[in-house]
């Protein structure tokens, strides 16, 4: 019988997991419970905009400058990115990559269009999408907000009837009906994706046929 060589395994990069899905839908929701008491790493985007009351910097966003945003960009310093209104807003890519090469999970919570960027870049990641139990209910969401105008609404809910019709480019559809449901559902995804037999390595399959 050989050594004990999972002493010299290396260590396993993280999953990055991505969730997506039309707004008001609850990601924010779902995402707090689901790592309230987890060692994740959740990544907080950058942006342009200006720090708005109750914002905290590196807590809510990077609040950085244009310059240095386009900087980074020019960089390639970022798995996705976008402008709206005027502003940047982006995932930096330095705190993921060095959270997955030492084996912490990363989880970023995006809109669709990020997440296919994202998947262009790191095929690997795990994208998440997250759907209402259905358009009604979604409507009932977004008026309970009081946060836009009914034009408003109407655009985000065709939209949204446009990005669930094409689902079947995520991996994972979950609808979020209820969270605590919705929340099991997460945590079955990534014990399936652990168990995933590209993500075993030689080292650990020697060990098993060594000891």
């Amino acid at each position: 019988m050989q050594g004990d060589s999972s002493k010299h395994t290396p260590k396993k990069r993280g999953l990055l997991l991505v969730m997506t899905g039309a707004s008001g839908v609850g990601k924010g929701t779902l995402r707090a419970r689901w790592l309230a008491d987890k060692d994740v790493f959740y990544s907080v985007s950058w942006t342009t905009r200006e720090q708005r009351p109750g914002e905290r910097d590196g807590i809510d966003y990077h609040f950085r400058h244009r310059d240095e945003f386009e900087a980074a960009l020019e960089g390639d310093g970022f798995l996705e990115y976008a402008e709206f209104v005027g502003n940047f807003y982006g995932t930096p890519r330095a705190p993921v990559e060095e959270a997955l090469a030492s084996g912490q999970d990363v989880v970023l919570e995006i809109e669709v269009d990020g997440a296919m960027q994202v998947a262009a870049k790191s095929p690997e990641a795990v994208l998440i999408f997250i759907v209402p139990p259905s358009l009604t209910e979604l409507r009932r969401r977004l008026e309970g907000r009081a946060t836009e105008t009914p034009e408003r609404i109407e655009k985000r809910l065709r939209r949204a009837r446009e990005e669930i019709l094409a689902a079947h480019s995520f991996r994972y559809v979950l609808v979020n009906d209820d969270v605590d449901r919705a929340v099991t559902d997460l945590e079955a995804i990534v014990h399936a994706e652990r168990l995933r037999s590209d993500l075993i390595t030689d080292a650990e399959l020697r060990r098993i046929v060594e000891t």
